[in-house]
């Protein structure tokens, strides 16, 4: 047997359409956005009078999930898209795209319909805040859909059972060009202190890849007439929530408490390691995540990287990190050294002539829900340690 290649597939509930896509996973390259492609499977004796779409649409949740709540609406709706798939608008030659869409335009025959979807190249990531264990049905997220419908025109509101849905995640890979490792140099001044205490920390490059040991150099110097009764070393995650406020969430995802000491005349040269991960953090709230996919675990969300030019306000969530150093004196004394914390880029695949094999995503049912309406993967459901 051949190499497969395994592709999503998800149908409405009539069985009306279904979607079918090769990935789920779109990278943003910051000078461009992998496309979004995939098939839509019609079944025409459904049709009748009605018309096939499929929309794709990025959206920044910030409350229940409940759409009825108090009259209210917990989302703003940053970037969506509606195409017309049937009856097709163009020849199927001239709207595909892909080695994969040509795949499974062959494998589901004459009623599949491509689709394609050009990502302008300042939305926002797949980012969530991990929610309280108490907090249900509410999250703060940015989410990427595909939706594919039945209806007699556009605007037309679908019947649930002739929608379908499929949740699709917009990432960032760490650049292949690392910046500068960060250092820093600096003195603290102490009141009835002739000299100063000296403090030199630094990493060992700008980008570590999630689940990687972060080792940082500390060279302390104390000339001062204060001792150095311990050492802190944290790193901090720093959320800022900038589309519908100017929030900001800073949150220790790390931390080592470490009992050296350096007393009056004394010295330190020393590396010490740190490792920020999201099994230590699960019942955190707050902690920004990398947007999940149903059955799926996620991690730490990954540092935010903007284009240049790019309007912040539109981002959604900002995400930074920074490794913090405290030394307990009798002052306060401490620095920060800013680093990135990605996934790294994974290898290239070429579309070859893989056997394309279906795994199909399952609708689950809301007790006492109408009609039987679908719970859709989350970006940001509280995970089980």
């Amino acid at each position: 047997m051949g190499p497969k290649q395994m592709v999503f597939k998800k149908l409405s509930r009539d069985k009306s359409v279904g979607v079918y896509m090769g990935r789920r996973d779109f990278v943003d390259h910051i000078d461009f956005v992998d496309p979004v492609d995939g098939v839509v499977l019609v079944d025409p004796t459904q049709m009748k009078d009605k018309k096939a779409y499929v929309t794709l649409s990025c959206t920044f949740r910030y409350g229940p999930e409940d759409e009825d709540v108090i009259g209210m609406k917990f989302w703003r709706d940053i970037y969506q898209r509606t195409l017309q798939v049937y009856p097709p608008l163009q020849e199927k030659d001239r709207s595909t795209h892909t080695k994969t869409q040509e795949k499974l335009l062959h494998k589901l025959g004459v009623h599949a319909y491509p689709f394609f979807f050009e990502l302008p190249d300042n939305l926002p990531c797949s980012v969530a805040l991990q929610p309280a264990l108490t907090d249900v049905g509410k999250h703060c997220a940015v989410e990427f859909e595909v939706k594919a419908f039945s209806s007699k025109s556009q605007d037309e509101k679908p019947p649930k059972r002739s929608t379908v849905k499929m949740m699709i995640r917009k990432v960032q890979h760490a650049p292949q060009q690392s910046g500068p490792a960060p250092s820093l140099q600096t003195a603290y001044d102490f009141v009835m202190s002739d000299k100063p205490l000296l403090l030199e920390a630094s990493l060992e490059k700008q980008t570590y890849y999630h689940g990687e040991n972060i080792d940082v150099h500390l060279n302390i110097t104390n000339d001062s007439n204060r001792a150095v009764k311990g050492i802190t070393i944290l790193v901090e995650q720093v959320t800022n929530v900038v589309l519908y406020s100017n929030d900001n969430y800073v949150e220790p995802v790390a931390v080592e408490q470490i009992s050296d000491t350096v007393a009056s005349g004394d010295s330190l040269d020393k590396v010490y390691t740190i490792l920020p991960l999201l099994a230590n953090n699960r019942e955190k709230k707050g902690i920004a995540l990398d947007g999940k996919l149903k059955y799926e675990d996620t991690n730490l969300a990954s540092s935010s990287i903007v284009k240049e030019g790019v309007l912040k306000e539109v981002l959604g969530l900002l995400v930074s990190y920074r490794l913090v150093v405290k030394l307990k004196t009798s002052g306060e004394v401490r620095a920060e050294l800013p680093f990135q914390l990605m996934h790294p880029k994974p290898e290239s695949g070429s579309e070859g002539d893989e056997e394309v094999v279906c795994d199909e995503l399952k609708h689950c049912s809301v007790k006492g829900g109408k009609d039987n309406e679908e719970e859709e993967e989350g970006n940001a459901s509280p995970a089980e340690g």
